[in-house]
């Protein structure tokens, strides 16, 4: 991204759960076994990681978690990760993240797409053009990415209907030919419809057969 002689990078929070706690709406995809879905979790944001690592305009990732193992595998892909706040919910880390980092421009991306491609994720930040801005998930209901604008705070309302309240708060919506930023897995469904794009290595091999 590359406005005149300004170059607008952006320094990208990333929200993992534990993995005894995260995505329990994909337990039947992996037919209950806590250690296949423990796998399949890490899986799934550490090739969201990946792919944003590898994206032009964004200069650093940064994961907040409490999972040791995920901070683990974060650091072997050479991504710093901060410890959850003592105040839960995800709003909450979002902004412990953003406070932490002091970053000239914030985003929030979600931990969960794991057909990600780096020129869409570029595309977007690019869309945004130094504005507070967000994408919508495919539904259109919730949000994949949240962007603040430069030296602006991010001021996150993630949860139900958080599209409706980023666009209330002000952001401006970012609608584009970006399916893998916008399809975030929290279903079988989901899951197989990322498949269809096109899964990270990591999601790929974690999937039983069944699955695919």
């Amino acid at each position: 991204m590359d406005y005149g002689e300004v170059r607008d990078e952006v320094d990208l929070v990333v929200p993992v759960k534990t993995l005894d706690r995260a995505k329990t709406r994909l337990t039947s995809a992996t037919g209950g076994d806590p250690v296949s879905h423990a796998a399949l979790a890490l899986a799934l944001a550490l090739d969201t990681v990946s792919a944003a690592v590898a994206t032009p305009g964004v200069r650093r990732v940064v994961t907040i978690t409490s999972d040791p193992a995920v901070a683990a595998e974060m650091a072997a892909l050479g991504v710093e990760s901060l410890p959850e706040p003592p105040q839960p919910g995800l709003n909450q880390a979002l902004e412990h993240g953003a406070r932490t980092l002091r970053s000239s421009r914030i985003g929030a991306l979600q931990a969960d797409l794991p057909a990600l491609r780096p020129d869409e994720l570029q595309a977007a930040l690019e869309a945004a053009r130094g504005r507070r801005a967000f994408v919508p998930d495919r539904q259109g209901t919730g949000t994949t990415l949240l962007l603040a604008a430069p030296g602006g705070e991010l001021d996150p309302r993630f949860g139900v209907g958080s599209a409706g309240l980023h666009r209330l708060s002000g952001a401006v919506a970012l609608i584009g030919a970006w399916p893998s930023l916008r399809c975030d897995v929290d279903t079988e469904e989901d899951l197989r419809l990322a498949l269809a794009l096109g899964l990270g290595t990591r999601t790929a091999n974690a999937l039983p057969a069944r699955t695919t």
